[in-house]
């Protein structure tokens, strides 16, 4: 009898001497083709729960499975670790930020090692350490020499009462009321950083050559939102010392002539210089209003817009009419530039605008058939201008192009794209993040800190209170620094970087982690990078995502990498669930790996999890499922260990035929589990395990096979196992005499001739309908299987004094014949 299995004896065994060899320590080797397998890291959070479970363990089958085939494989692990979850924890439980966060990181790194994943730990990343985020600095300050970074102004969630900035996520309820004091939580504006992430628009909304599911790549290309139209400017009436002119964007500047009043931001810079006396206090009102609203609730569709008159005019040139400006709160400061002209005869939004205030609603594009009547709804199709002076009776798309050129003539305006997509703002008003490396003078101005004062280092010695606003605000010795161009007295931004900057280049730095000299080594990274396949969850289609490729592009043109895209195939998993919901703390179905790792040990989650259900779909969790998963495993555990005995009164005839049949199923299991690995379909792989397990188990009930050719098949489930139970498969292969390691094994390969069936199961059809199943030999041709089929006494009865008018024949699978 075999001894028990026992799965957490032998994965603590197997977890050590992996570590102790360094075995899935990697190097760059010319010799071998690389293949950078990429999770994406986990955030710091402090327990991972079976989704990252989910996420992580097929992932490593897979690398496993490329490392097997020979491929020089890296598949590195790493934590996100800057992020306002870990000030919210200071805060609340009275800890640095730093403390929670490596307390977390000690905790997940032991679960993410009770894995057993090939993660060479050598290559671990810390994103919140000094030697990362001091690259993380070096690269805003790349930004900022090439143009890519800059300041402007943008809003925040400001508590009046507080007196401080809020996060989102310390703004409460649908009244946005500040989460300590109740107050109703404002907009305000202030300087903040940017990245010009809209300088790539146009590549960010393309994905050439890029192996991603379609749906990210659609979400990504809308959230470009490119539009092309016209940059028109329209003089004031009254210039003021703010400017003399409105500059408006329009995808249909064919409608100019329909002009009947234009509508600033409520924040436009223009706004107060040319409100009226009599309108004053009626647009402050507004403007004050409008700042305890969110851009979502302003540009809802579901609202009725309302705005007020400034008392002021532009005119429009082409018509040479006065035309009044409003300020309205649907208009956003920083889409475009933060006004519309409103033309109501041909959008849906100012249509309703203008009969609310009873604004004039010029036609000037008619529908085919059009005789004057008044419209009841705004008419947006393509039609014939009318009321266009020069441009009357020409289709509206001729129009549109030659009233650019007349703009561009005149000096009016010019051809012009905008984009939904905006400039990536990275200033966050909080401690725990990678400070922005810029201190002001007020002499020499904003200063980009010199790389050689790199890091910046985040105090220690921060206070922690809940005023929204971050503890570097309040730290004299980090505030207050020296200018390091005239010597004299400057601050120090207290911002520090959005989080995802962190995770933007994450990727590259895995090449090589521990290079104090530069963000990464040139060499390794033209080895490695890019990525062959990312993987990881949905949600990140339009930021993270994004914002690598943004990080990638913008580093390929500083000539720092030679690559434009990090990750050149994407897959997305799907969601485990539980109790038929969807895993979260609120409804108590988490579920805890760590559980079912000491009772069922690792190798039974990761393959029940993959069996579960197709990778990209997820499943429902079923203890009684991952049970019989651990039955499997303990099949295999016994089917090996009790080893084989060949019984001596077998013919040859019926050895040979056993053989035949076993060497089949093998070569045919190495088949679809090696497609199944390259497609990730692991659910089916494990089926075509299992499958192969009950065939060895009846081949050794039947004794009839020779020792050498159990040996081999026995051989060839364990390689075949182990990627995806990689404790169980190493402790077999050295049970049954073979060397360390069985992961430094090559992947088998199969033989299609071997492969081929000799006997197939034939569905015989009539008319569509299944009559009749024949086992026949796998090279029947159509002749003889419809030879066959009609000599059938159950295809007889379904055809005798019928006319066969046609035959359907696949081979291997089916024939249809065709009566009347």
């Amino acid at each position: 009898m075999a001894d028990k299995y026992s799965p957490q004896e032998i994965e603590e065994k197997w977890q050590e001497k992996w570590a102790e060899s360094r075995i899935y320590e990697v190097k760059e080797d010319p010799v071998k083709p690389k293949y950078y397998a990429l999770t994406m890291f986990p955030y710091t959070s402090g327990d991972l729960h079976i989704g990252h479970w989910y996420a992580m363990a097929p992932s490593d089958v897979r690398a496993r499975f490329k490392r097997m085939q020979g491929f020089n494989v890296l598949h590195p692990m790493g934590f996100d670790s800057f992020g306002l979850p870990a000030e919210n924890a200071a805060i609340k439980r009275g800890i640095h930020p730093f403390i929670w966060t490596m307390q977390n990181i000690v905790n997940m790194r032991k679960q993410l090692k009770s894995m057993g994943a090939i993660y060479d730990w050598s290559r671990e990343v810390i994103t919140c350490l000094p030697e990362y985020y001091k690259w993380t600095q070096w690269f805003f300050l790349k930004m900022y020499e090439h143009g890519l970074a800059y300041r402007a102004m943008a809003p925040v969630n400001w508590c009046p009462s507080c007196q401080t900035v809020l996060a989102n996520e310390q703004v409460v309820g649908e009244s946005a009321t500040c989460e300590r004091c109740d107050t109703p939580v404002i907009h305000k504006y202030l300087e903040q950083w940017f990245f010009r992430i809209t300088k790539y628009a146009d590549e960010l909304a393309r994905h050439e050559g890029l192996n991603w599911p379609e749906r990210i790549k659609i979400m990504q290309h809308n959230w470009v939102g490119r539009s092309d139209g016209a940059e028109i400017v329209f003089p004031l009436e009254k210039p003021v010392n703010n400017g003399s002119e409105v500059k408006v964007f329009t995808t249909r500047p064919d409608t100019i002539y329909g002009v009947t009043f234009m509508v600033l931001a409520p924040e436009h810079p223009l706004v107060a210089e040319i409100t009226t006396t009599s309108q004053k206090t009626a647009v402050e009102t507004y403007i004050e209003q409008a700042r305890h609203k969110d851009e979502v609730e302003r540009l809802s569709t579901e609202r009725e817009k309302d705005g007020v008159f400034t008392g002021a005019y532009a005119i429009n040139r082409l018509t040479n009419e006065k035309v009044p400006i409003w300020i309205a709160d649907y208009v956003i400061l920083s889409y475009g530039t933060g006004a519309v002209m409103g033309v109501p005869a041909h959008d849906e939004r100012d249509f309703a605008f203008a009969k609310k205030y009873n604004l004039p609603i010029s036609v000037v594009i008619v529908p085919q058939g059009y005789q004057g009547e008044e419209f009841n709804a705004a008419y947006i199709d393509p039609g014939t201008m009318i009321n266009s002076g020069p441009f009357s009776s020409l289709s509206s798309e001729v129009g549109w192009d030659n009233i650019c050129t007349y703009l561009e003539k005149q000096g009016w305006g010019k051809r012009a794209v905008s984009y939904k997509l905006r400039d990536w703002l990275i200033s966050r008003q909080r401690y725990w993040g990678a400070p922005i490396p810029i201190i002001y003078c007020p002499k020499c101005g904003a200063m980009p800190v010199p790389e050689k004062d790199l890091p910046v280092l985040l105090p220690e010695d921060a206070e922690f209170k809940p005023t929204g606003e971050s503890p570097l605000k309040y730290n004299e010795k980090f505030v207050n620094t020296t200018c390091h161009h005239c010597g004299g007295k400057a601050t120090r931004e207290t911002d520090t970087m959005d989080t995802f900057m962190c995770s933007s280049w994450y990727f590259l730095r895995y090449a090589s982690p521990y290079d104090d000299k530069a963000a990464f080594d040139q060499r390794a990274v033209k080895y490695w990078m890019p990525v062959d396949i990312y993987t990881g969850g949905a949600e990140h289609a339009v930021m993270h995502l994004f914002y690598a490729r943004f990080f990638t592009k913008a580093l390929r043109d500083m000539g720092l990498v030679n690559f434009g895209e990090p990750f050149t195939r994407l897959f997305n998993q799907g969601t485990i669930i539980n109790q038929g919901a969807k895993m979260s703390k609120s409804r108590g179905n988490v579920i805890n790996p760590d559980k079912y790792v000491g009772e069922l040990g690792a190798d039974t989650v990761r393959t029940y999890l993959m069996f579960v259900g197709p990778w990209e779909q997820g499943g429902e969790w079923s203890d009684s499922g991952i049970s019989g998963t651990y039955r499997w495993l303990n099949r295999i555990w016994t089917l090996v260990l009790e080893g084989y005995t060949a019984k001596k009164e077998t013919t040859v005839s019926e050895r040979k035929n056993a053989e035949r049949g076993l060497i089949r199923i093998t070569h045919q299991t190495i088949k679809k589990t090696t497609g199944d690995m390259e497609n990730l379909q692991f659910n089916t792989m494990i089926a075509a395990l299992m499958e192969y397990t009950n065939y060895l188990s009846k081949v050794k009930d039947g004794g009839t096979v020779s020792d050498s050719t159990w040996k081999e098949a026995e051989k060839t489930l364990l390689l075949l196992l182990a990627p995806s139970a990689p404790h169980l498969a190493e402790e077999l292969w050295q049970r049954t005499g073979r060397t360390f390691s069985i992961h430094n094994q090559k992947w088998p390969e199969w033989s299609e001739e071997l492969a081929k069936e000799e006997e197939i199961t034939l569905v015989v059809q009539v008319n569509g309908k299944v009559r009749e199943r024949l086992t026949v030999p796998a090279s029947i041709t159509e002749d003889e299987a419809k030879k066959q089929a009609l000599s059938s006494e159950r295809v007889k009865s379904f055809v005798i004094g019928k006319e066969l008018v046609n035959t359907v024949f696949v081979p291997g699978r089916l024939i249809n014949l065709v009566v009347k």
